[in-house]
């Protein structure tokens, strides 16, 4: 099926010279015009408080993805780059600096009536201020804005910036973005159990013993500290990617897969999660990470959670859902597993964790089914194999990164992969007495699987990931 193209569009991306923009937007931004899924006539206006050209931004941009990709074709660059424009002098109620001016110039170009996407690469504080200088500005008329994550650091948090976002915006102009559902595996887990019989039957309580969403990282945090001693592996990662993926497995199945049902399934389970238990998450904190430059030498940020959470639905209850994810672990990885009980019938003794079925949300992900086998052999001898299909050799397919899948989404109106305030709201519940109330962080070894104190959150399956390495 063809993709369908968007209009007329004026991008205009704040924090645009920011880490965010560099590393995932302005990448995306491109591989969107390399795959020929742009609008046939658009212009992209960066933001920034310098006073920076026109001629200046668009370098900055071909630095930009001579270091983070795709590589620009040098045939194909001056054709993309002349639709790259900047506005600085800032952005506020205040004084609009010279956006007001670029937009006017943009538009003669494309068309007066072309879409306005705003999106808002900044960090929270700012969405509110942006917001309301859009407003006092007249560019919210009709036009779409993206918020980053964290959408709110507390419940308090989220609801002040909903209101203040809709007293502007009504909800359809309004796309949180969260890539981890712009995955294509993420996407897969939709499409592989409502499709597949063999998998639609077997999603529930009565044949799943556990579920394990597990977002081990070796990075560190070297390159925004700042942002990262403000936030916490609680806010950047448990409330929002992990959650969200928990909800992608334990939706009821929605009426369709339209924008409006998909989001109702996956609100609805968030509002069945059981308040967290602090008691039942680890928190940990690297060792070293003190020693990174912009972070406080008594700093008791963690940058390592493990949580085991519940979802009080008929489908889920009394299955864990067991979330872990840190920096600086021995690999990085994003899986999800659900583990199967063992089958009751003749056969006894057989392997731990032989029935799983699992998700690689990396790239463009991976199905993997492992099953106990026999041995070849004249005994009766048990074996684990794996079944692996990787989703990038799907015939006919053609993926795209998370980033790019969304912003596309955003270009078309489509809002079926982005969050509504009422399940964040629940997140805000949910999560409530952890933030109130957070375990201290332990210590842990660079390069290991994190505090030990979290092995016992998944026993007695055990994690599986790394539990081999303790």
């Amino acid at each position: 099926m063809d993709a369908i193209q968007p209009g007329p569009t004026v991008f205009v991306l704040f924090g645009a010279t920011g880490d965010l923009a560099k590393r995932m937007v302005l990448p995306a931004f491109y591989q969107l015009n390399e795959a020929g899924l742009l609008p046939a006539d658009w212009r992209l206006v960066g933001n920034g408080r310098g006073d920076v050209s026109h001629l200046d931004f668009r370098q900055y941009v071909h630095g930009v993805l001579q270091e983070f990709g795709p590589t620009p074709d040098p045939e194909r660059w001056t054709a993309f780059a002349d639709n790259l424009y900047f506005a600085g002098g800032g952005f506020a109620t205040d004084d609009p600096g010279s956006m007001l001016d670029v937009i006017a110039h943009v538009r003669n170009g494309i068309g007066h009536d072309a879409q306005l996407v705003h999106y808002l690469a900044v960090p929270p504080p700012a969405f509110q201020p942006l917001t309301g200088a859009l407003a006092q500005h007249g560019l919210t008329d009709n036009a779409r804005v993206v918020y980053e994550k964290p959408f709110g650091t507390s419940l308090q948090g989220f609801r002040g910036l909903d209101d203040a976002v809709h007293r502007v915006l009504d909800e359809s102009q309004v796309y949180r973005i969260d890539h981890f559902l712009g995955k294509e595996a993420t996407q897969d887990l939709h499409v592989l159990r409502f499709a597949n019989k063999l998998f639609e039957a077997a999603w529930s309580r009565e044949h799943v013993k556990a579920v394990q969403i597990d977002v081990p990282e070796t990075l560190d945090i070297a390159d925004r500290a700042g942002f990262y001693d403000a936030t916490g592996a609680i806010l950047d990662m448990l409330v929002t990617h992990l959650f969200q993926v928990a909800a992608e497995i334990a939706m009821e199945p929605p009426a369709s897969l339209g924008a409006d049902d998909l989001q109702a399934a996956r609100e609805s389970v968030i509002a069945a999660f059981r308040p967290l238990d602090p008691a039942e998450v680890v928190l940990g904190q690297y060792d070293g990470y003190r020693a990174t430059d912009g972070i406080a030498a008594d700093s008791t940020t963690e940058t390592f959670v493990a949580a085991r959470l519940w979802v009080d639905t008929d489908r889920w209850r009394g299955v864990p859902f067991l979330l872990r994810t840190g920096k600086q672990l021995a690999a990085s990885q994003q899986v999800v597993s659900l583990l199967f009980h063992d089958p009751a019938g003749p056969l006894k003794d057989l392997p731990r964790n032989g029935n799983v079925l699992q998700f690689s949300l990396a790239g463009s992900g991976t199905v993997r089914v492992r099953m106990v086998v026999k041995e070849p052999g004249v005994t009766l001898a048990f074996g684990v194999s794996d079944a692996d299909i990787d989703l990038a050799t799907v015939r006919d397919g053609h993926p795209v990164p998370p980033y790019a899948r969304l912003i596309h989404d955003v270009l078309l109106g489509d809002r079926s992969l982005f969050t509504r305030p009422d399940g964040l709201r629940h997140v805000w519940d949910v999560a409530g007495p952890l933030l109130d109330h957070q375990p201290t962080p332990l210590p842990y070894p660079a390069g290991s699987w994190g505090p030990a104190a979290a092995d016992a959150l998944a026993a007695p399956d055990g994690w599986l990931l790394g539990t081999t390495d303790r």
